[in-house]
C-alpha cells in the first residue's frame, strides 16, 4: 500500500490537516489512520469554544487564533452555519474594586496584539451592544468594559451583586466542534481522503527519512509506504513521536467538564462563557462545615479555591456546562479519565459565587453528567506545528485547551510547509525546533506563558 502522506490520529489536529491537504491543495492519496472513531477522545471532550484573546499577551497565539476564526466564519458561511457557530463572547467578571484597572490593562495590551478595540461603558449602557443568541455575522470585534455594579447588573441581572466589573470580549464564542470536525472530515473524504481504523506500530525511517508506516488493521497487518508521516495524535502525541526515537516536550493534564440540566432557567440561555476571575470559597452551612472538618479528605473543600471557574449554557435545551481547572493532574492519559466524586458540588458551588441563584441546586444537582479528556502542553503552553528532525516527519498536535479553536489554522499553516510555500511570519513561534535554542528557552524560563483561562 502507498501513499502520498499518512496523518497519524483523527482528531479535530489530523481532520483539519488532512481536510487542508486534500480539499484546499487538491492532494488525492492522503491516508489518515487512528485507532478509534474519529473525533472520540479530546475533541470529544471539548469546551467547544473559541477565542482571540490571550492572557499572556501572545501575539503569536491571537495572529494564528485570528486566522482560525477567519478561517471557521468562512467554512459556516459555505456551510449554511452547519456547526453552529456563535459570538456571544467570553465575559470575566470580578467583585475586586481594582477589577476595572486590570481588565482594562488587560484589554489596552490585547487590542495592541489585534484582537480590537475597546470600549468603555460606566453608569450607563446606552453605547453597549449586546452578544447575538446565535450566529456571527455583524458582530464587534475587541471589548466592552462595564465598570460599577450598577452597569454591570443593567445587563446580567442574573449576576452577584458584589460584581464590580465586566470584561465583555467579543471575537469569541461557542461551536459544535464534533459537526465542524465531520464536516471536514465529509469534503476531504470526497476528495479521496481514505480514513482507516487501525493501530501504527512502528515507523521505518532508515537514513534519517520517513520510508513507511507499519498499521495493524482490523484483521491484518500491512505496512504503508509514504515519504511523510504527520504525528496528529492528540493525547498521544509523545508515544506516537517515539517510534521516530524522537522525545517531545509535552505532558497531559486531566481536565474534566459538568454538564447538568438547569429546569429553573437560572441560566439564561442567550448567556455568554462567564467566567469569574476571583478566588473562590465554598459557601457551606455552619453544620456543613463541622462535618467536613471532621472528615479530614473533605477539609480542602474548606480553603479556598483559585480563580477561573466559568460555564455557559449549551445547545438548544436546558443544559450548562460548567467547567474550572483548579486541579489539572498530570498523567499518563487513560479513556475513560478519572473523575472526583465531589467535583460536581464543587463545580456549583464555586459557580454559585458568580451566580447566585444556582444555590436552588445545591441539595441536588439535576441530571449532571461528568466526561473529560487530556490538555497536550508544551512548556509555553503553544502548539507543535512543523518538521522533525527526521526528514518526512511532521507534527500537528500539543494543541492544549485551544485545539478547536486554532485547528484549521494550524492546519493551513502545517500545509503551507508541507508545500514547500514560505511559511508565514509566526511559523517559528510554534516549530518544534524552538526548545533547541538557548536563547528561547532562557527566555522561557522568565516567562510567565500560560495562555490557559
Amino acid at each position: 500500500m502507498k501513499a502520498e502522506v499518512v496523518i497519524g490520529g483523527a482528531g479535530i489536529a489530523g481532520i483539519a490537516v488532512a481536510y487542508q491537504l486534500t480539499v484546499i491543495q487538491g492532494r488525492r492519496n492522503v491516508v489518515l489512520i487512528d485507532e478509534g472513531p474519529p473525533l472520540a477522545l479530546t475533541s470529544d471532550k471539548s469546551t467547544e469554544c473559541y477565542r482571540n484573546w490571550w492572557p499572556d499577551s501572545d501575539p503569536a497565539m491571537t495572529a494564528l487564533s485570528n486566522r482560525s476564526i477567519d478561517l471557521m466564519e468562512d467554512f459556516a458561511a459555505r456551510t449554511a452555519n452547519a456547526f453552529a457557530l456563535d459570538r456571544r463572547g467570553y465575559l470575566f467578571l470580578s467583585a475586586d474594586p481594582a477589577a476595572g484597572g486590570k481588565f482594562k490593562s488587560s484589554a489596552d495590551n490585547a487590542a495592541r496584539l489585534g484582537s480590537g478595540p475597546l470600549r468603555m461603558h460606566e453608569g450607563s449602557c446606552a453605547q453597549y451592544l449586546p452578544g447575538c443568541a446565535s450566529g456571527y455575522a455583524d458582530q464587534p470585534t475587541g471589548a466592552d468594559l462595564l465598570l460599577g455594579s450598577e452597569t454591570v447588573l443593567q445587563q446580567f441581572p442574573y449576576l452577584n451583586r458584589t460584581t464590580t466589573a465586566a470584561l465583555h470580549v467579543r471575537r469569541c464564542g461557542a461551536l459544535s466542534a464534533q459537526q465542524l470536525g465531520m464536516l471536514m472530515l465529509e469534503q476531504a473524504r470526497s476528495k479521496g481522503l481514505e480514513l482507516r481504523r487501525g493501530r501504527i506500530e512502528s515507523i521505518d525511517c532508515r537514513g534519517g527519512r520517513v520510508r513507511s508506516v507499519a498499521v495493524a488493521f482490523t484483521g491484518h497487518n500491512a505496512t504503508v509506504h509514504c515519504p511523510v508521516f504527520i504525528n496528529a495524535a492528540g493525547p498521544y502525541l509523545g508515544p506516537l513521536a517515539r517510534l521516530l526515537e524522537i522525545e517531545l516536550p509535552v505532558i497531559c493534564e486531566r481536565h474534566i467538564k459538568l454538564t447538568f440540566s438547569d429546569r429553573q432557567a437560572i441560566i439564561p440561555r442567550p448567556a455568554p462563557l462567564l467566567l469569574w476571575t476571583d478566588p473562590v470559597s465554598l459557601q457551606w452551612t455552619q453544620e456543613e462545615r463541622t462535618l467536613l472538618r471532621e472528615a479530614s479528605e473533605l477539609e480542602y473543600l474548606l480553603k479556598p479555591f483559585p480563580a477561573g471557574v466559568h460555564g455557559r449554557p449549551v445547545g438548544a435545551g436546558d443544559s450548562v456546562m460548567l467547567y474550572w481547572t483548579y486541579d489539572c493532574p498530570v498523567e499518563t492519559p487513560r479513556f475513560p479519565a478519572p473523575t472526583d466524586p465531589h467535583y460536581p458540588e464543587i463545580l456549583l458551588r464555586g459557580m454559585s459565587t458568580m451566580i447566585p441563584g444556582l444555590k436552588v441546586y445545591f441539595d441536588q444537582i439535576p441530571n449532571a453528567y461528568m466526561d473529560g479528556g487530556y490538555y497536550t502542553k508544551t512548556p509555553d503552553n503553544r502548539p507543535l506545528i512543523g518538521p522533525l528532525p527526521v526528514t518526512g516527519a511532521w507534527v500537528a498536535g500539543a494543541y492544549s485547551g485551544f485545539g478547536i479553536m486554532i485547528a484549521m489554522a494550524a492546519a493551513e499553516l502545517l500545509a503551507a510547509q508541507l508545500r514547500e510555500q514560505s511559511a508565514p511570519t509566526d511559523a517559528d513561534a510554534f516549530s518544534p525546533q524552538r526548545f533547541t535554542d538557548p536563547v528561547y528557552r532562557k527566555a522561557l524560563a522568565g516567562a510567565d506563558l500560560n495562555g490557559q483561562l
